[in-house]
């Protein structure tokens, strides 16, 4: 292990979820003093974090603590701009997180991978595809373990295959990928954010020190200022080029060459199949031939809560994309599942995160039969086409694959795809999406 903290500093981890435990907890493996902070007033997990830790602990800490510090190590669900934080910053205090951490702590290669949607997908079918060629894979940041704690057995490890979330990465300076990418930039988190533009910067941390970098033709927010040492490649759904991935005549192709017919996908929809080409672009980004992954890639069947088939019932389709939580994960799902021959009925509101709704009336005019809202938001989602496609007003969701059954006909499909947060009515998106599973299954008995 690098020597992370000299041991005059003065360490305070700020936050005590999941990431701020598992960075008192490498601390404490690396003997590292620390003193424990959160902005909290109580913690209901407080004494066991007392018992197992022994540090002192600061509830509703006060900016006279942090600004006795050397280094915060702050968790990514509080934000650098809080006043006391942004003091300790302009004060010279050094503020990093868990993957700042981890980055001085490793020298196994690392395969980064962001974007507003489709990143946790990406990041499990990139760790499948490592492992089915072989490797000893360790997958996690935004999802599953924390990356502190993938540490403990870093030496087993051939790749460390990561999500990073934009808040990871205001507070990561030395992570050097092996690849990384921005799948794509969508409005999304302006409640924590002043502008599209500064959330969009936050994620182009990601291309920092990076050997080679996977970019969205499609998209150019997720376009990288490339220097000299750095490979690019790219994907698109449009025909390929040199280095690129993309689709010719229902064909995912490699620069020329077509390798695979898009419907030997187990997954849904033009979104996973970008999001199929960008698994691939990252194992052939660090020097692996993708072809040998392509049985590993076909298996793939998806993650709960993201496009999910559901059940069809009287030839109507059921999916939950629960994880939908903002305005370009609907509209990829929208324009994903949406050319065949039926309509989709929607399901979306919740907790709107002061996200601008207006891109998906297009997008609804074109492919729904109906539109259901629910939540915070339903009123303002409702208004986007009021009087030229029907809306209903719901309240649970129960009521929500009611009125989603007795709109949908033969060869339609019944999507629950929010285009908001779960928090308002549910304790999470995974929460909202098994009530939709148990409403359709008990719909379907």
């Amino acid at each position: 292990m690098v020597d992370i903290i000299a041991s005059s500093e003065k360490i305070i981890v700020l936050g005590l979820g999941m990431t701020g435990l598992s960075v008192a907890r490498y601390l404490q493996r690396e003997n590292r003093p620390f003193i424990l902070a959160d902005t909290r007033s109580h913690l209901a997990n407080q004494a066991l974090i007392e018992r197992e830790f022994g540090a002192d602990l600061h509830l509703n800490v006060d900016e006279s603590v942090l600004l006795s510090a050397t280094t915060i190590i702050i968790s990514p669900g509080i934000d650098r701009r809080l006043p006391m934080v942004a003091k300790a910053i302009d004060q010279g205090i050094e503020v990093i997180g868990d993957i700042e951490l981890f980055a001085r702590a490793t020298s196994k290669p690392v395969l980064a991978i962001t974007g507003s949607n489709g990143k946790t997908t990406v990041t499990t079918w990139v760790g499948e595809l490592l492992k089915s060629a072989g490797f000893s894979v360790a997958v996690g940041g935004n999802i599953g373990t924390p990356v502190l704690d993938l540490l403990v057995d870093d030496q087993q490890w051939d790749y460390y295959v990561l999500e990073l979330s934009s808040f990871q990465l205001e507070s990561t300076n030395s992570l050097a990928p092996v690849a990384a990418t921005i799948l794509n930039v969508s409005p999304d988190h302006l409640d924590r954010y002043d502008s599209l533009i500064e959330y969009h910067m936050a994620k182009q941390r990601i291309y920092r020190n990076a050997k080679a970098v996977i970019v969205n033709r499609e998209d150019p927010l997720t376009q990288a200022p490339v220097a000299k040492s750095m490979t690019v490649f790219s994907v698109g759904l449009g025909s390929p080029d040199r280095h690129a991935f993309g689709i010719v005549d229902s064909q995912l192709t490699y620069e020329f060459t077509p390798f695979l017919s898009v419907d030997e996908l187990k997954v849904a929809g033009k979104h996973n199949q970008l999001n199929a080409m960008f698994a691939l672009a990252m194992i052939q980004a660090v020097g692996i031939d993708f072809h040998q992954v392509i049985p590993a890639l076909k298996a793939f069947s998806g993650l709960p809560h993201r496009c999910q088939t559901v059940a069809s019932h009287a030839q109507v389709l059921y999916i939950n994309d629960s994880k939908a939580t903002n305005v370009g994960a609907t509209l990829a799902a929208l324009q994903g599942l949406s050319g065949g021959k039926g309509k989709l009925v929607l399901i979306a509101g919740g907790e709107g995160k002061q996200a601008d709704f207006t891109p998906l009336r297009s997008a609804f005019l074109q492919s729904l039969r109906a539109l259901v809202v629910m939540g915070k938001a339903a009123q303002e989602l409702a208004e986007l086409v009021a009087g030229e496609i029907a809306v209903v007003h719901v309240n649970s969701m129960i009521e929500a694959v009611k009125a989603g059954q007795s709109y949908a006909q033969p060869g339609d499909i019944v999507l629950l795809s929010p285009a908001c947060a779960s928090f308002d009515m549910f304790t999470s998106f995974e929460h909202r999406g098994e009530c939709f599973v148990q409403a359709v299954r008990e719909l379907a008995a």
